[in-house]
């Protein structure tokens, strides 16, 4: 692998999506930070959760202003390449998919070991199909519906041909903002959200490009940070056997929001549940994303031989990488897979993608036995003929393996979402150590906790952003006024 090609890739694919968002030169689309200003909201993050509660609020008659201290908007919104999940949309009709809001909601709590928060997850799983066509409305392709781990039927929306859809969203969502001009501050960090003598929310302390300090008076602020995955000393204090791995999540994934609602006396909840993603390129911090698997893929350790469900929920799948030899393993398609999600181009263009010619030529480029990894591909297509995987009971295999290319990349799991985080109830209100409602204080996305409880699943980060950011931004809206 050529990194020093791969870092490249990577700077210009994020500076062209901000480029196409208006977001790629930060000195060019920052509005100039004065020493004070007014506004009835301050969003503090500018990533899906934090432009959709913009939108929103502006679409309710609020005056809004969004802090961002990254040079770009869109957190880790544009890295996500799954889908957003949503059942009972137009999508899923169009295309015969038989799917309700009940399977959904199960689907959810079970992948996450009934630890979530029940009221959380039905406002979440009956709203999304809402928030889909939401964005859909706003100029979002959402048309492809697949599957992801965990989910018992296909669900993750995502762009024609199975294109990666966070940076889709991002797109819509800054240009629906630019839209409706929203001021939105690149490389201006919040500091501290204040309150008066009576408790009520006053304002945000801030930091300017140049670093100077300044304060925008408001009467409510909405939390939409992100979490803290991208913080070693956060993610290894709240589960030290977390020690020494990588993360996924960009730089400013460091907690930033948490530490200011604490300070303001709100309360957390499930801080030790952190998810790693199970097919990360080792060294790159590259995430390959879970539709490669539900679009037909499959796991081979390196003996060539399954070892797991590959569409188990993502702490299974980790854990099953980490118990093989080296605490690696190989994600192993082929040309029918290839031509079936256009995400994989993009890995193939970074040169994280091992080719073969046949099972065989590939096996000797990675070094694994070749016939124990013809015995498996063979053994997988009959998996499919015969709609029964008896080795490891996978429910979905879309597809078998043909005559073409293989290819294989290289993954281990890193550190991937933070499900814990701040306490909000149904409204996206902030609540504190006694359970009751800071007011004028709003939260969502993945700085909040409860929703995914003990294990995200695969496209519900996307569907909790937009609904929660969505409900935040009208609920902000209603209380300024």
């Amino acid at each position: 692998m050529n990194f020093k090609k791969l870092l490249s890739i990577v700077t210009v694919t994020m500076l062209t999506v901000g480029t196409l968002t208006g977001c790629g030169n930060s000195k060019s689309n920052t509005v100039e930070s004065k020493p004070s200003t007014k506004t009835d909201i301050v969003v503090i993050g500018a990533g899906g959760a934090g432009l959709s509660s913009a939108v929103e609020a502006k679409n309710a008659g609020a005056n809004v202003i969004v802090i961002e201290k990254m040079p770009m908007v869109g957190g880790n919104t544009l890295r996500a390449t799954g889908g957003i999940n949503a059942a009972g949309t137009k999508f899923q009709k169009e295309k015969n998919i038989k799917d309700t809001v009940e399977k959904f909601y199960e689907d959810t709590m079970k992948g996450g070991y009934y630890k979530n928060n029940p009221e959380l997850v039905k406002v979440l799983t009956s709203q999304a199909a809402s928030a889909v066509e939401w964005l859909s409305d706003l100029g979002a392709d959402l048309t492809d519906v697949g599957r992801l781990a965990g989910a018992s039927n296909d669900r993750a929306h995502r762009p024609a041909g199975g294109g990666e859809v966070g940076s889709n969203i991002v797109k819509t969502l800054k240009k629906a903002a630019k839209d409706r001009k929203i001021d939105i501050r690149l490389n201006n960090k919040a500091v501290e959200i204040l309150k008066d003598d009576k408790g009520n929310i006053k304002g945000v302390k801030a930091l300017n490009e140049e670093g100077k300090e300044y304060t925008i008076d408001t009467k409510s602020v909405i939390i939409a940070t992100g979490g803290f995955g991208a913080s070693e000393e956060k993610v290894v204090k709240y589960n030290p056997n977390l020690k020494g791995f990588g993360t996924t999540n960009h730089p400013g994934a460091t907690g930033d929001g948490i530490d200011m609602a604490v300070k303001l006396g709100a309360e957390l909840t499930q801080m030790d549940q952190i998810q790693t993603h199970p097919t990360v390129v080792p060294k790159t911090g590259m995430m390959i994303t879970e539709a490669v698997r539900g679009n037909g893929a499959i796991l081979v350790n390196g003996e060539g031989s399954r070892f797991i469900n590959e569409l188990a929920t993502r702490d299974v799948v980790s854990k099953a990488i980490l118990d093989q030899k080296g605490k690696t393993a190989y994600l192993l398609f082929d040309d029918n897979v290839r031509k079936s999600l256009k995400a994989i181009e993009s890995y193939i263009n970074m040169e994280l993608v091992v080719q073969g010619n046949s099972v065989e030529d590939l096996a000797k480029k990675i070094n694994v036995n070749p016939e124990i990894l013809k015995k498996t591909v063979n053994n997988y297509n009959g998996f499919v003929k015969n709609k029964k995987d008896v080795q490891f009971n996978r429910g979905d295999m879309p597809r078998s393996f043909g005559n073409g290319k293989y290819y294989a990349i290289e993954i281990a799991p890193a550190v991937h979402y933070t499900m814990g985080g701040i306490k909000i109830n149904k409204n996206a209100e902030v609540l504190d150590k006694s359970g009751q409602v800071i007011k004028g204080l709003y939260a969502a996305g993945e700085v909040t906790g409860g929703v995914q409880g003990g294990n995200r699943l695969g496209g519900n980060s996307l569907a909790d952003i937009v609904v929660f950011g969505r409900i935040a931004g009208k609920n902000a809206a209603a209380f300024v006024k």
